[in-house]
């Protein structure tokens, strides 16, 4: 199954000049204000959903309010990737900005839950294919040598998403009305539109005449669905051993068993055969997905060991994670100047990755005799080390892979990323859910939110979930080990693509 081609570009074509800084500030500015969007939308609901859901009638559906948006975030990450290799950066982009508008509206519009929720899934696949477009614009514009530098600017923006969609979604939901947290995105989204589409058009366009393998998309997001779900669900809403779940899991390997003998199959597959036999993209995907999952993980569960292990205020802890998040950004800035100083850049996720496996080393042998001063400190330095895993692995991919391949590329990785993110998540929140014996049963939620709880001994859960988190960062380790240090490119050739070594014509021809 394929959709048409898009119109024939010529053979042969110039090589684009240069951008100059005037034209990547512009362009910088559209696509950092359109995954602010994204972000936003992604902590901005969490202080509103007791509201909305006394206001529209129905509290048991609320998870879905978040679930609906994050799957199908998820989801949409590597189809738009591909259908801007296809039909070009600036369309692709003023699409999904289009859909997460309309989603928006039809959310602040919903007459009740269920409409809501599908309100919610359309908005995620808008903001979803938001993502892995933006990071590739900025391969489009700068050599690889400079793009860590303009990829950190992007941690900025996620952390103060981070810390502002909270703070944004209480203050609108309390004083004005919850539905506001979604109107909201409608001027903002307009003016990423306009501003979008003004500076795209002077970004250089790499995509070329392809097909797209839809039957090759619709397996990978039916492989995917039902895994989130099932890492989401389990130990939560159904035990691990429950029918659902390992329906759910069954269900993932068979759609992940036809994806793959599709992808083998087919004429010009989805994920293209060439990154697929990529050892450097393998790993570093490998090295994204467990590192940046335990960055997410991790920002989940801190403030609840914050406050039920080392008794921290709610302020408290809003200090350290203030800390960990800004500590998460300078990392990522300083990667961004170190791999363009040095020919051999493995050495700085390496030594980041050390750093953040000794944190996590430490909070799992010392879970509860910190203060609030050694904890910031801790966590300071250890969100610095990890920091450097965000931007540096999205160099590396682009760094390996044609200019018409970036979209794809990226947007494969931004999904590994993700996908680890969501399991990770589960992972945590079984440990800390199913860890805690109270009366002969397990840690829920409820509990949690009930306050005290006489007996629970979270300093022993919480060690255990940092154990885990340090296991992780070691795999993270063994996969940057295994990534071939390719010179970052820093020119292009005169061909107008950039400089790929003695590999240039094969890989272009993929």
């Amino acid at each position: 199954m394929t959709m048409p081609n898009p119109p024939a570009k010529p053979a042969a074509t110039p090589a684009p000049a240069p951008l100059d800084h005037g034209t990547i500030v512009q362009i910088m500015t559209g696509i950092l204000l359109a995954m602010f969007l994204s972000a936003l939308e992604q902590t901005i609901v969490a202080p509103a959903l007791p509201t909305i859901g006394r206001s529209l009638g129905n509290v048991e559906s609320l998870s879905w309010v978040v679930s609906a948006y994050l799957l199908t975030y998820t989801a949409a990450t590597p189809l738009f990737g591909k259908l801007s290799d296809i039909y070009g950066r600036r369309l692709m982009l003023l699409l999904a900005l289009a859909i997460f508008i309309v989603g928006s509206a039809a959310c602040a519009l919903a007459p009740n839950m269920p409409a809501l929720i599908v309100a919610r899934a359309l908005q995620g696949i808008g903001g979803g294919g938001i993502l892995p477009i933006a990071h590739t614009v900025i391969g489009d514009m700068v050599a690889p040598r400079e793009r860590a530098r303009y990829q950190s600017y992007t941690a900025v923006m996620f952390m103060m998403a981070s810390v502002l969609g909270p703070l944004l979604g209480g203050v609108l939901t309390d004083h004005f009305h919850w539905t506001l947290i979604f109107w909201i995105n409608l001027p903002m989204g307009a003016l990423a539109l306009w501003m979008t589409d003004r500076a795209l058009r002077k970004l250089p366009r790499h995509d070329r005449p392809h097909t797209l393998d839809v039957l090759g998309a619709l397996l990978m997001m039916l492989a995917a669905l039902p895994l989130m779900l099932a890492m989401s669900w389990g130990g939560t809403h159904y035990p691990w051993s429950s029918a659902p779940i390992l329906g759910l899991l069954f269900a993932s390997v068979a759609f992940w068993v036809l994806f793959g003998l599709r992808v083998a199959r087919a004429p010009e597959p989805f994920i293209p055969l060439s990154i697929l036999r990529e050892p450097t993209v393998c790993a570093t995907s490998i090295a994204g997905f467990f590192s940046v999952g335990v960055f997410l993980g991790l920002t989940v569960f801190l403030p609840v060991y914050f406050e039920l292990v080392l008794g921290f205020s709610p302020s408290g802890s809003g200090i350290v994670l203030i800390v960990w998040l800004a500590a998460i950004t300078a990392g990522s800035f300083v990667a961004s100047r170190l791999i363009t100083m040095t020919p051999r850049y493995k050495r700085v996720p390496l030594g980041g990755l050390v750093i953040g496996i000794v944190m996590l080393a430490l909070l799992a042998a010392f879970p509860a005799r910190l203060s609030l001063l050694e904890a910031s400190v801790l966590l300071g330095v250890g969100g610095a080390g990890m920091g450097v895993m965000y931007p540096i692995t999205t160099t590396i991919v682009q760094n390996t892979v044609a200019p018409h391949q970036l979209g794809i590329a990226t947007g494969a990785l931004n999904f590994m990323r993700q996908l680890g993110g969501t399991i990770t998540v589960a992972a945590f929140g079984a440990i800390v859910l199913g860890g805690v014996d109270i009366g002969g049963k397990g840690l829920t939620l409820d509990m949690l939110r009930g306050g005290t709880l006489a007996g629970a001994d979270f300093a022993v859960v919480f060690g255990w979930l940092f154990a885990a988190g340090t296991v992780l960062l070691v795999a993270a380790f063994i996969a940057v080990l295994m990534i071939e240090e390719k010179p970052l490119r820093s020119g292009r050739d005169d061909g107008g693509r950039p400089d790929l070594g003695p590999d240039a014509d094969r890989i272009a021809a993929e």
